[in-house]
């Protein structure tokens, strides 16, 4: 078993995410421990290319999707994630029960990010961010990862500040992979998340 930190975690790095209207009986599968926030029969769908980059306890390449659930506060849960690091995917599922896989990833950073992310097998998705211009604030947030693993809930508390600016996104996803849900959809709006740091989970 590859050896991980112990939470909470202290993670930096960039992210670029995504907020989609899904109709709530298309959601991939969802444990049935955890109840989605439906409103005129659609859930809220967020999916994030994150780059974990030096200067916090683990640097990796991840993607996600998590559905917007009921609970204390903010709260999701993950439903997808990719990661290609094995302490992360360890960690990840060992601690808060994150179902998270293997991947291979190309980022791209410059004016625009460009990300893909791959299996073994077939592609899963490729995407182009063009952030928009404006204040360098850096603001924070919290929010709440609950899990469903053998029955049990775990809700990992995280804590996050960083600069948020609006951005263009352009997906393209395989209609035939895990986020084929989401294929042929426009997201309602995309931003990238600038210089985060994030703590995530509780101390032990």
């Amino acid at each position: 078993m590859p050896e991980y930190p112990p939470q909470p975690w202290h993670l930096t790095g960039q992210a670029y995410l995504s907020t989609w209207q899904v109709p709530a009986a298309e959601l991939p599968r969802v444990p049935s421990e955890v109840d989605p926030i439906v409103v005129l029969g659609r859930a809220l769908v967020v999916t994030a290319w994150i780059d974990y980059q030096q200067g916090g306890q683990l640097s990796y390449h991840e993607l996600l999707a998590c559905v917007a659930v009921r609970g204390p506060g903010t709260t999701a849960t993950v439903t997808e994630i990719w990661v290609d690091s094995e302490a992360s995917l360890a960690g990840g599922r060992e601690l808060w029960g994150i179902p998270k896989e293997p991947a291979g990833f190309e980022f791209h950073h410059g004016r625009a990010f460009t990300g893909t992310a791959a299996t073994g097998s077939d592609w899963i998705a490729t995407a182009a961010f063009v952030p928009r211009s404006g204040p360098p604030v850096s603001t924070p947030s919290r929010f709440t990862v609950t899990q469903s693993a053998g029955g049990v809930v775990r809700r990992s508390p995280v804590r996050a500040r960083g600069r948020p600016r609006l951005a263009t996104a352009s997906w393209n996803l395989n209609p035939d992979g895990p986020l084929g849900y989401l294929a042929g959809r426009k997201p309602l709006f995309s931003a990238q998340l600038k210089d985060f740091d994030l703590h995530f989970g509780a101390r032990e």
